[in-house]
């Protein structure tokens, strides 16, 4: 591919906190004026220039940015978003094309994958303290293997680029590298950031990549190799692999399920015992806008992003029973009633209490699109989300600053289960499922199923357990079932309230959805292919 070609220099929101004094202060250097020279001359600069690569990982909210969560959230069948953000439609209704893309990330990703091949250039010579540059240096290794983890989780096979491009250069572009050689490069860029990374860090520190997380990241990276999308032969050696690098993580023993009593409080304790890696929130003016998007209209919400009522059905009833069970106990007059703790924690419906009174999704309650207030800001499902939801904070005065987890043990666990029933290993699956379901915020009665009934169920656990942060879009892809759960109607629920102050419930479809089976990929961007005759264009676009 044609790389785009510029000078590095650092804005002066990225220098805040660094400064130098001069004698003369006419001959003082304007802080938005930094060279690349500059930089790679100061080690303080060389770190203020990794900090501004952590936005290619993760966050709540990024315009165009290279990842998201309720982007991807919301082109599954678990959500839906209002007013089209990011374009998702296009995958809800199977009209993604080379020309008409949504969540789009080629170009951010390479654009940070520059950015990396530029440090890795120029680290060696940077005078200063050895310890700081291998930290750094392990950094950068681990958001390099984001980038092309997240482009190979989206195209397949992407180049590999691991060079700075100088106009001299002869040959820039190059042909799509296959998705295997990229998936051995990226785990060899995740065992070299592990060597170099340490264990945690401390007070202005928290938050960084540290060993654990590039362990995780490296657990994700081959659970998803060894799936039916990218390993059609089924090859037992993959999941042995992916099995091992969750037990890696396990292994250390530096995580640790939370322990609350609230389950909901797990996203808003920032760096609980749980977390292995998050992004702070407060860093850019959208990811901190979070509980104003996420919020009813009746609060001053906008709803953004809502649950769906596919979603809300799949929550079990605490007896461990779907509510299409007839011994479930589930009464469609109060449907909300004895479900999944985890229900009540990530889900806003009807009746909940939320800021101080009950949620009001009934025709003309303060939250439904009858509503007086700001009505156009109305949930169309039904619902909102709660999980990540800081019912403290004064959506009017500031920006929100909870942390979005990117990876946390659950996952892990999940992980391990997952690849250990693929191996056979029954009794470890089920031990790693229900240790994520027995945690006492929790305490969902143990799966005692088995054969594909525990696959089902370690799949159901992920989509419970996750819900909101953006694994649902690539789960069903990779397992190969994107063509069922994505080809039905988005539901959602409208409310009457009755006279005698109980409600009646009518399930209905929100939007028609399909999915083919070019979905399972992202189009290569016809603006690339343009640039660079050597690009394949993935099958069906």
């Amino acid at each position: 591919m044609k790389i785009k070609l510029y000078i590095c220099c650092l804005s002066l929101s990225l220098l805040v906190g660094i400064s130098s004094c001069k004698k003369d202060f006419l001959q003082k250097k304007p802080l938005d004026a930094y060279s690349e020279t500059d930089v790679w001359t100061d080690l303080n600069l060389v770190q203020t220039f990794v900090n501004s690569k952590y936005q290619a990982l993760p966050h709540f909210y990024n315009w165009g940015a290279a990842a998201n969560g309720p982007g991807l959230s919301t082109a599954s069948d678990e959500g839906y978003s209002k007013f089209n953000y990011e374009s998702v439609f296009l995958w809800n209704k199977a009209e993604v094309s080379p020309d008409n893309l949504s969540m789009d990330s080629w170009s951010p990703d390479y654009s940070f994958i520059r950015d990396c091949n530029v440090f890795f250039q120029n680290i060696g010579a940077v005078p200063g303290d050895a310890a700081m540059k291998k930290r750094l240096t392990g950094e950068m290794k681990f958001i390099r293997a984001w980038c092309y983890f997240n482009l190979i989780s989206r195209y397949g096979g992407v180049p590999l680029v691991t060079k700075v491009y100088s106009l001299t250069d002869a040959n820039v572009l190059s042909p799509r590298n296959s998705y295997q050689e990229c998936m051995t490069f990226v785990i060899q860029e995740l065992n070299d950031a592990a060597a170099l990374l340490p264990d945690s860090y401390s007070g202005s520190d928290l938050g960084r990549v540290t060993s654990g997380a590039a362990l995780t990241l490296k657990s994700r990276a081959l659970l998803y190799a060894a799936s039916p999308l990218n390993n059609v032969s089924n090859d037992n050696t993959k999941w042995q692999a992916a099995a091992d690098a969750a037990k890696a993580v396990i292994d250390k023993g530096t995580y640790k399920l939370y322990s609350g009593a609230d389950y909901k409080q797990l996203f808003l304790e920032k760096f609980n015992s749980e977390v292995i890696l998050c992004y702070g929130m407060n860093s850019t003016y959208w990811d901190s806008m979070l509980d104003v998007m996420i919020a009813p209209n009746g609060y001053h919400g906008w709803s953004v992003y809502a649950p769906s009522q596919n979603l809300v059905d799949d929550f079990e009833m605490k007896n461990g029973k779907m509510i299409s069970d007839p011994a479930s106990g589930y009464d469609p007059a109060n449907p909300y009633q004895n479900r999944d703790p985890r229900f009540n924690a990530a889900i806003l419906y009807n009746g909940t209490s939320f800021r101080g009174r009950p949620v009001e999704y009934f025709k003309g309650g303060l939250d439904s699109p009858q509503s007086q207030v700001e009505n156009w800001n109305a949930s169309l499902t039904g619902y909102n989300w709660r999980k990540y939801a800081d019912e403290t904070h004064d959506m009017a005065a500031t920006g929100s600053n909870q942390n979005w987890i990117i990876f946390r043990l659950a996952e892990v666990y999940l992980n391990y289960a997952e690849a250990e029933y693929e191996l056979g290993n029954m009794d470890l699956a089920t031990t790693y499922l229900n240790l994520v379901r027995s945690r006492s915020s929790v305490n969902m009665p143990p799966v005692t199923a088995s054969s594909t009934a525990l696959r089902d169920a370690i799949r159901h656990e992920r989509e419970i357990e996750f819900c909101f942060e953006g694994l649902r879009f690539y789960d069903v892809r990779r397992w190969k079932i994107a063509n069922i759960t994505d080809n039905k109607p988005l539901m959602a629920v409208n409310i009457s309230k009755n006279p005698d102050g109980s409600f009646t419930y009518n399930y209905f479809a929100l939007q028609q959805r399909k999915f083919i089976d070019a979905n399972y990929l992202f189009p290569v961007p016809r603006y690339e292919i343009q640039k660079n005759n050597l690009l394949t264009q993935n099958p069906g676009y």
